[in-house]
């Protein structure tokens, strides 16, 4: 408080002596005050260093947690997906190597970790989704430790609210009719959002020629025709419907379903094959107008340079949970955005991943829409787990937190009773 004081008067006087109108002195010299009495005297950024990672999975150990502690008691949260389970060793590991470091150094500390896997798996799969963890719970961090929100450390913002495609969940029903999915989508709808997101993958279905052919029967194109052509009748012609097909068919089915969805005006059709063919992907994409997006299963921008190079998708979904984490994700971004290509990352984490993606979303120029799903409002699990402010979306959109950092954080207490039996619990 004496700092603080002295520090004051110092100001105040050199302001008297230097302005001629009292009035503007006094408002200069109580901006500058505020300013100080702000600022986190007793523990200089700089002297920041990172003590502890400490992690806890839920969801049989498909989504992990991760907080990283501090000398001056700031911590910060990320979260990886999918890629996850049986990480426990690997986050401890990465914890021994940043450990003593400064937070802040965010790109180092990515590049160091990621350079020292170059022979443990660091180009992709399990090491580089716990990196992702590890890289947005830094990017949290350093957003408390000097007070702005991540956006705003990633170069700051083009917009206020991220506009998200809700899935549908209509993969919850057993070979679901097309009235089951005209009635899922109108649901969605009713909830406030203009576009929507519906799978048309279904192994169980009786027209499959066996389990491993890839081809799609004339009865399965049917069905896929059927149910997407009952959402378009369901919701109008103004609603955005997004397509996935989970990339379990052959170029031959993708090419006969993407030419097949034309009349229906898709946002986009999603891997209609595996995205690691970027050729076989192209060959797709140049024979026909639905837009086809992919990428929720490539890493690092890497993973991206060719497809965007060859023109093989007009979309691109990374999941930035298991991709490279934030400032991966923004390269990826700016790297889409060279060759006039949309952003579009796929989502299945919580609200702390959802909130994290948002910074991203908001920091680059060619955004289109982040995926957002149902579950967030059926199953209490997802708001039991974290804390955050106001309501998780308005009228189809996420209002991008202005508090420092992401602006979610994780809770403990509910998080326990969903924790992977087997699993140590932020330990």
């Amino acid at each position: 408080m004496a700092t603080k004081q002295s520090r004051r008067s110092f100001l105040a006087k050199s302001s008297m002596a230097g302005l001629a109108s009292f009035t503007l002195m006094s408002s200069f010299g109580q901006g500058l005050e505020t300013a100080i009495d702000k600022a986190p005297l007793a523990s200089s950024p700089s002297d920041l260093k990172i003590t502890d990672i400490r992690s806890a999975y839920i969801r049989n150990g498909h989504s992990l947690f991760v907080k990283i502690h501090t000398n001056q008691g700031i911590w910060g949260c990320g979260e990886a997906v999918d890629a996850t389970p049986g990480t426990y060793h690997l986050v401890k590991m990465f914890g021994e190597r940043i450990k003593g470091k400064n937070p802040l150094n965010v790109h180092r500390i990515f590049e160091d970790v990621r350079k020292a896997g170059f022979f443990e798996g660091a180009q992709g799969g399990m090491y580089v989704a716990v990196l992702s963890a590890v890289e947005t719970a830094l990017w949290d961090l350093a957003g408390k430790s000097l007070g702005v929100p991540v956006y705003q450390l990633l170069g700051g913002k083009f917009r206020d609210k991220i506009r998200v495609y809700c899935d549908t969940a209509a993969y919850r029903e057993r070979n679901p009719t097309p009235e089951m999915f005209g009635a899922a989508a109108k649901d969605v709808v009713n909830r406030g959002y203009t576009a929507v997101k519906l799978d048309i993958d279904e192994a169980s279905d009786p027209n499959k020629y066996d389990h491993y052919n890839w081809t799609a029967s004339p009865a399965e194109l049917e069905r896929m025709y059927n149910q997407i052509a009952a959402v378009r009748e369901a919701v109008g012609p103004h609603i955005d419907i997004c397509v996935d097909m989970h990339g379990r068919y052959d170029a031959t089915t993708g090419h006969r379903v993407a030419k097949m969805m034309e009349p229906l005006n898709l946002m986009f059709l999603e891997e209609p094959v595996p995205a690691e063919n970027a050729d076989a992907l192209k060959l797709i994409t140049d024979s026909t107008s639905t837009p086809i997006c992919v990428g929720e299963n490539l890493y690092l921008a890497h993973g991206f340079r060719r497809l965007l190079e060859i023109g093989a998708a007009d979309m691109i979904m990374p999941d930035i949970q298991k991709a490279g984490g934030l400032g991966e994700a923004q390269r990826i971004a700016n790297l889409a955005n060279l060759y006039y290509v949309p952003f579009s990352p796929h989502m299945v984490g919580s609200y702390l991943a959802a909130m994290a993606s948002c910074h991203v979303c908001a920091s680059v120029p060619n955004f289109a829409i982040l995926e957002w799903q149902l579950y967030f409002h059926t199953d209490p699990m997802f708001k039991e787990i974290v804390t955050f402010d106001g309501p998780m979306t308005v009228d189809g959109h996420i209002m991008l937190s202005n508090k420092p950092g992401i602006g979610v954080e994780i809770n403990e207490e509910g998080m326990k009773k969903y924790a992977t039996k087997g699993y140590p619990f932020f330990a």
